[in-house]
């Protein structure tokens, strides 16, 4: 089980490997889970928004889940966080109880979507999912939820008991600053442009989609800014942001996967509807650029 300090350095989003008739990919899965768990990172995280988690079923994150306790038995001790938040507290719940009887050491939970519930409904929803008993990792993403936390919740969230840190995906700093300022958190940076900024406002990680690829230059650029050489580590970062820019420049994780596909990790870069591949323009310059990029 993770703790709150547990709730630092780099931890990757994985991407949901399809085969062209849209089933799970498994081989694939392995072959690119395997290589991300020989990094130091501090966390794999299943069925996020990077996994596709609207279209991929409970069952197949269960398999996905497994396979990765399959790939770590004796070489690596690298935590699974599993995505279980939903916009209905009753099935958030009932994923979350089931993601702790697989073993999971913590899960990701976003603010409730869709509904735009009052901010002291997602309080309670909060309340409700960690009465569970699993860590929580509480996950703001305002451009996908349609709903924007006060300050004041996001600290009555992070108060609870539970609750060991929040992923901010927020298009600010404002969250991240204030909440450090107020001693509140962990919080771990979840816009990966923001990273570095991020970073120097008190955030104490990050979980981020473009780690997935050049994994060990996040890894540095963290390692530098805990260290406390915050202009080292803006050197580094920079290096890092062609590439990201790249893998959000069309929607997540269409850019991942054609990059992880080129260079042969993944088998495909088949997503699941409404979520499409690349475009052909963007897709001829990503074989273009691929070398300058990794």
């Amino acid at each position: 089980m993770m703790k709150r300090q547990d709730m630092h350095g780099i931890i990757v989003p994985v991407v949901t490997p399809f085969r062209s008739d849209g089933g799970l990919d498994l081989e694939s899965y392995r072959n690119y889970a395997g290589r991300l768990i020989t990094h130091d990172i501090q966390g794999l995280i299943i069925n996020g928004t990077t996994g596709e988690s609207p279209t991929v079923a409970w069952e197949e994150a269960e398999q996905l889940t497994k396979l990765t306790f399959e790939l770590m038995d004796g070489k690596s001790s690298v935590p699974v966080i599993i995505g279980t938040g939903t916009n209905d507290t009753y099935s958030t719940m009932k994923r979350t109880e089931n993601a702790a009887k697989l073993g999971a050491d913590a899960v990701l939970v976003v603010v409730p979507y869709y509904s735009k519930p009052s901010q002291e409904g997602i309080i309670k929803h909060f309340e409700k999912v960690a009465e569970v008993g699993i860590p929580v990792i509480a996950y703001e993403i305002p451009s996908r939820t349609g709903i924007r936390l006060s300050v004041d919740t996001a600290r009555r969230i992070l108060d609870m008991e539970g609750v060991i840190g929040m992923k901010d995906s927020s298009d600010s700093l404002e969250l991240t600053a204030e909440l450090t300022r107020l001693g509140a958190g962990p919080l771990l940076c979840g816009d990966d442009l923001q990273f570095h900024a991020k970073l120097s406002q008190g955030a104490s990680g990050g979980i981020l989609a473009s780690a997935n690829m050049n994994t060990q230059r996040f890894i540095d650029v963290y390692n530098m800014a805990a260290g406390g050489d915050l202009k080292a580590a803006k050197h580094s970062f920079d290096t890092l942001v062609p590439l990201i820019r790249t893998c959000f420049r069309e929607s997540n994780p269409a850019p991942l996967k054609r990059i992880l596909a080129l260079k042969g990790i993944i088998a495909s870069d088949q997503l699941r509807l409404p979520m499409t591949p690349v475009s052909e323009e963007f897709g001829m310059e990503l074989v273009r650029m691929l070398e300058d990029l990794i």
